[in-house]
C-alpha cells in the first residue's frame, strides 16, 4: 500500500499565497461551515420547541375553554341555589297546599314573572332559562314558568325522574329532554321551618347561544368548540353550526383542525357521557409556522453574514498584525541577534484581541447571571405560594418547630384542632402547650428517632399515636408523624398531625359488632348447604354437645331440610326442634349471596312447660267454676229431676191399683211400664249430663252442631227461667253449624251468660223480661248470641267487664267471664259484648267453622 503525505504539498502550495488571502479564505469557510451547521441543528430546535410550544398553547386553550364552560355550568348552580334559598319561595304558600296524590293541573306563567321567582337567573351574564319549575316531593310539576313560549319536554310531562332531583343540595345534570341536550339544575325548597316541600327545577338548552356565552368573548377567531357524544364521536352542540355542522363526526374535522377533546365530570346523574371539544385550525398553526420559519431563516442568514463578515475581517487584520509583528520579530532578530530568519509565516499575539473579546464575554456572563437570579426569585415566590396554598387547605394539622420543640409555623387545620389562635401558639412549647402530660416523653422519643434516622439516611419509623389537650381543656387523639429539615445548618421539624376520634370510635363500634355473636345469650350458628358448620358461639356448646351425644357429627338432618328450604326460597324460616331434654326455637336466615345459612335457637324449654303448667291450672279453675256454677243451678236441677222421679211413681201406683183390683188389662200394664221406662231414662239423661258438666276430665275436642250446644244449655236452665217468670226465644238456624270444641267448657261458657243475663233480668219488670239465643254463622264463623233486656252495663263497668275478680254481684266472685273469654282464647274465638244502659245487652261467642273432618 502506497502512502502519500499531503502535508508537505499542502504547505508548498500555501507558501506562496499571502497570509491575509489566506485568513479570509478560511473565515469564509468557517462561516459556510457553522451556518450549514446551525441550519441543521436550529431548524430541528426551532421545529421541537415550536411544537411544544404550540402544543401547550393549545392545551392551555382547551383547558381555559372548559375552565370557562364549567364555571358557566357552576354560576347557574349557584344562581338556583340562591333562588332556591330565597325567602320569596320559603314564604311562597302554594307549597304547603300541595298534597299527594292529588288531581292538579301545573300552573303556567308564560309572560309575567311570578313573585317566586327573583332575578338572579339573568344576572352576570347568564342566558335565561328556557323554563323554571315547582315540582313536589314526589316529583310532579306544579308550576311552570316559560319566558319565551317555548313548551315544556314531554319528556317532564310526567314529571321530573329521581335521578334529576336531589332531597338536600344542589344538582347539576346534563341530559337529553325531547332528543335536545339541556342543562337541569335542581335545587331541594324548604319553608321557613327548614321542612322540604318540593324541588326548584332549571331548565336551559344547550344551544350555540350557551356555548358563546359561555366563553365570555375569550375565545380566539381561529378556534371552535362543540359538545360531542362520547359514545359514537358524533357532535350536538356547536358554536357556529353553519359551518361546524350538528350531527357530524368528530373524524371529519381532524384533517383541518387540531381536535382536542376532554370528559365533563362531576356532573352526579347525567346521562350524557359528552366531550368538551376545541378545535384550531391548522391553517393558521402553518401560517404562523411558515413566518416563523421565514423569519428565522432571515435572522439566521443575517447572523450567518454578519459571523462570516466578523470573522473573516478579525481573522484578516489579526494575521495582518502577526504578519507585521512576524516581521518585526525576524528583522529584529536578524539585526540585533544575528539569527537566522526562522522562516514563521505566522505569529501569535492575541492579547489585545483576546482582551476585548473576554470583556464582552463577562458582561454577558454576568447579564445571564442577572437574569437567572431573577427568574430563580420568581420560581421561588411562586413555589412559596403554592406551598402556603397547600398548607390552608391542608385537612390535617402541619406544624413547624425548631430544634428545641418551639412552634415556628402552624396552618389553620392546627387552629381548629386544637382551639388556639395562631398568636397564641407561635413561639410556645409544642409538648407542653399542646400535648397531654403522658404523651410528651413518646413525642420526645419521636423527635430523637427521626433526628437519629437522618443522620444514618434511612427512612424514619417516626409514625405513632399520641393524646393531645385542646384550649378547652379537652383531649383529643393524634396519629403525629415526624419529618426532619435541616436548613443551613438549622434543623427543624415539621409535624404532621391527622385527628383519629372519628377512626377511634369506628374501631370500637367494628370491635363491638364483631364479639356482638360471641356475646349472645342465645345459640347462633352459619351452616353451609352441605350441613357443615362453618362457625358457633359460646351459647351454643350445650346444643352442639346434645348432638355429638346422639350420633350427630354435623347439622341433623331435620335442621339441615330447614336450612336448605330457607336458603332455596330465599327468606327465613322457624320451626321448634327437640334436642334431647330441651326445646329450642329456631329462625333460619338465609345469606343467598354468599351461600351459607345463619341459625338462631333459642331455648323455650321453659317457656313451653309454663304453658303446660298454664293450662293446667287453667282447667283446674274452669273445673272448679263448673262446680261452682253447678251448685248455683242445683235447684233447678232438683226440680228437673223430680219430675220423671214423681211420674215414675204415679205410673207404678197405678199399676199397683188395677193389679190389686184384678181388672188390669196386659196391654195397659205395658203401656205403662213403658212410660216408667222413658221417665227412668230421662232421669238418667239428666243425671249423665250433670256429670259430664261436673266431672274432671281432660279436655276433648269434637266436632259437635252448635245448634244442639244452645239446645242443651237452655235445658240446663230450664228451671232458672222459669222461675224468672220468661220463655226462651230459641233462634236456631236451619242447618247445621259444625265447630270442632270442648263440648263440656262451651256449654260451660253459654251456662255463663245465660245466667248473668236472667241477673240482670231481676232488675226489670217481669212484663219487659225477654232472653234470646241465636245461633248464625258469618264469614267462616259460627256465632252464638246471648240477648236480654236488661238494664244494660255502664260504660265505667263495661271498661273493667273481662277483668278478673271484678264483679257487680254481691256474691259473685268476678271469675266468670275471664274464664270464659280465656276458653274461647284456647278454642281460637272470641268474647264480646255490646250493650245500650236500658234497652239491654248481647254476648257474642265467635268460633271457627270446622269444615272438615279431618280437622276432628
Amino acid at each position: 500500500m502506497i502512502r502519500i503525505d499531503l502535508k508537505p504539498i499542502l504547505f508548498r502550495l500555501l507558501r506562496g499565497v499571502p497570509m491575509p488571502l489566506i485568513a479570509i479564505m478560511v473565515g469564509l469557510a468557517a462561516g459556510l461551515l457553522v451556518w450549514g451547521v446551525l441550519e441543521q441543528i436550529q431548524s430541528e430546535q426551532l421545529a421541537r420547541i415550536f411544537g411544544q410550544e404550540l402544543e401547550s398553547r393549545l392545551d392551555q386553550r382547551a383547558r381555559e375553554s372548559l375552565m370557562r364552560f364549567d364555571q358557566y355550568l357552576s354560576q347557574y348552580a349557584a344562581a338556583t341555589r340562591l333562588v332556591a334559598h330565597h325567602r320569596r319561595l320559603a314564604e311562597y304558600p302554594a307549597p304547603r297546599a300541595w298534597k299527594p296524590g292529588e288531581t292538579f293541573a301545573p300552573r303556567h306563567h308564560a309572560d309575567t314573572k311570578p313573585r317566586w321567582l327573583p332575578d338572579y337567573l339573568e344576572r352576570d351574564g347568564l342566558l335565561p332559562p328556557s323554563q323554571v319549575l315547582l315540582v313536589d316531593a314526589a316529583g310532579e310539576v306544579r308550576e311552570l314558568y316559560t319566558r319565551d313560549q317555548s313548551p315544556l319536554p314531554a319528556d317532564l310531562a310526567r314529571g321530573v325522574e329521581p335521578h334529576l332531583r336531589h332531597d338536600r343540595e344542589v344538582r347539576t345534570v346534563l341530559t337529553t329532554l325531547d332528543n335536545q341536550p339541556f342543562l337541569v339544575v335542581t335545587s331541594a325548597i324548604e319553608d321557613r321551618q327548614g321542612e322540604p316541600i318540593g324541588s326548584l327545577v332549571v331548565l336551559v338548552p344547550l344551544d350555540e347561544r350557551f356555548l358563546l356565552a359561555s366563553q365570555r368573548g375569550l375565545l380566539a377567531p381561529d378556534s371552535a368548540i362543540a359538545l360531542v357524544n362520547a359514545d359514537d364521536q358524533r357532535i350536538l352542540v356547536s358554536m357556529d353550526p353553519s359551518w361546524l355542522t350538528i350531527g357530524s363526526p368528530l373524524s371529519q374535522w381532524r384533517h383541518d383542525y387540531q381536535v382536542t377533546s376532554q370528559s365533563l365530570l362531576g356532573y352526579e346523574g347525567s346521562d350524557l357521557n359528552l366531550l368538551f371539544t376545541t378545535l384550531v385550525s391548522y391553517a393558521s398553526m402553518e401560517r404562523m409556522s411558515r413566518h416563523v420559519g421565514i423569519f428565522e431563516r432571515r435572522q439566521r442568514g443575517i447572523a450567518a453574514l454578519v459571523f462570516i463578515t466578523t470573522f473573516t475581517l478579525v481573522i484578516y487584520l489579526v494575521s495582518a498584525r502577526l504578519n507585521k509583528v512576524m516581521r518585526r520579530l525576524s528583522g529584529f532578530a536578524r539585526r540585533a541577534l544575528e539569527i537566522e530568519d526562522p522562516g514563521f509565516s505566522q505569529g501569535a499575539n492575541q492579547l489585545i484581541l483576546l482582551e476585548d473579546w473576554v470583556q464582552q464575554f463577562t458582561q454577558l456572563v454576568l447579564r445571564a447571571r442577572e437574569e437567572t437570579s431573577r427568574r430563580h426569585e420568581i420560581e421561588m415566590r411562586e413555589s412559596e405560594a403554592l406551598k402556603a396554598a397547600v398548607m390552608e387547605a391542608a385537612l390535617d394539622a402541619i406544624v413547624t418547630l425548631d430544634r428545641h420543640g418551639r412552634v415556628r409555623e402552624l396552618n389553620p387545620t392546627t387552629e381548629r384542632i386544637f382551639g388556639y389562635g395562631r398568636e397564641q401558639v407561635l413561639g410556645q412549647s409544642f409538648s407542653r402547650l399542646l400535648l397531654a402530660g403522658s404523651a410528651r416523653a413518646n413525642f420526645y422519643a419521636l423527635l430523637r428517632e427521626a433526628r437519629r434516622a437522618q443522620r444514618q439516611r434511612r427512612e424514619p419509623q417516626t409514625r405513632s399515636e399520641l393524646l393531645a389537650r385542646r384550649a378547652d381543656g379537652g383531649l383529643v387523639p393524634l396519629e403525629v408523624s415526624v419529618v426532619p429539615i435541616e436548613l443551613e445548618d438549622e434543623l427543624f421539624y415539621t409535624l404532621y398531625l391527622h385527628d383519629i376520634t372519628q377512626r377511634r370510635a369506628r374501631d370500637r363500634e367494628i370491635r363491638s359488632l364483631a364479639g356482638f355473636a360471641s356475646e349472645s345469650p342465645i345459640p347462633m350458628l352459619r351452616v353451609s348447604p352441605g350441613g357443615r358448620l362453618l362457625y358457633a358461639n359460646r351459647a351454643s356448646e350445650p346444643l352442639l354437645a346434645t348432638w355429638t351425644a346422639e350420633g350427630a357429627s354435623a347439622l341433623p338432618s331435620a335442621w339441615l331440610v330447614q336450612a336448605r328450604e330457607a336458603l332455596s326460597a330465599g327468606h327465613q324460616r322457624e320451626a321448634e326442634f327437640h334436642a334431647g331434654d330441651r326445646i329450642y326455637s329456631s329462625l333460619f336466615f338465609p345469606v343467598s349471596e354468599l351461600g351459607y345459612v345463619n341459625v338462631y335457637a333459642r331455648d323455650i324449654t321453659a317457656v313451653r312447660r309454663a304453658e303446660q303448667e298454664l293450662r293446667r291450672h287453667q282447667a283446674e279453675l274452669v273445673h272448679v267454676c263448673r262446680l261452682s256454677t253447678m251448685g248455683e243451678v242445683a235447684t233447678g236441677m232438683a226440680h228437673e229431676l223430680n219430675q220423671p222421679l214423681a211420674a215414675i211413681s204415679n205410673y207404678a201406683s197405678g199399676c199397683g191399683r188395677r193389679l190389686r183390683g184384678g181388672n188390669a188389662e196386659p196391654e195397659e200394664l205395658a203401656q205403662a211400664m213403658d212410660r216408667i221406662g222413658t221417665q227412668a231414662r230421662r232421669a238418667g239423661e239428666i243425671i249423665k249430663r250433670l256429670r259430664a258438666l261436673v266431672g274432671k276430665q281432660a279436655p276433648v275436642r269434637a266436632r259437635v252442631d252448635l245448634n244442639d250446644l244452645l239446645a242443651e244449655v237452655s235445658a240446663f236452665a230450664e228451671f232458672e227461667i222459669a222461675k224468672a217468670g220468661l220463655s226462651v226465644e230459641l233462634d236456631l238456624a236451619e242447618e247445621a253449624i259444625s265447630v270442632l270444641v270442648d263440648r263440656v267448657q262451651i256449654e260451660q261458657v253459654l251456662l255463663n251468660l245465660i245466667r248473668n243475663a236472667l241477673d240482670a233480668l231481676e232488675e226489670v219488670p217481669i212484663e219487659r223480661r225477654r232472653l234470646a239465643l241465636r245461633a248464625r254463622t258469618e264469614n267462616g264463623w259460627a256465632l252464638a248470641l246471648v240477648e236480654d233486656s236488661g238494664p244494660g252495663i255502664a260504660p265505667e263497668v263495661m271498661a273493667r267487664l273481662f277483668d278478673p275478680f271484678f264483679t257487680t254481684k254481691i256474691n259473685g266472685m268476678g271469675m266468670g267471664l275471664p274464664i270464659s273469654q280465656t276458653i274461647l282464647d284456647n278454642h281460637g274465638g272470641k268474647l264480646s259484648v255490646s250493650s245500650e244502659v236500658g234497652a239491654g245487652t248481647c254476648f257474642q261467642v265467635r268460633l271457627p267453622l270446622s269444615r272438615t273432618a279431618g280437622e276432628a
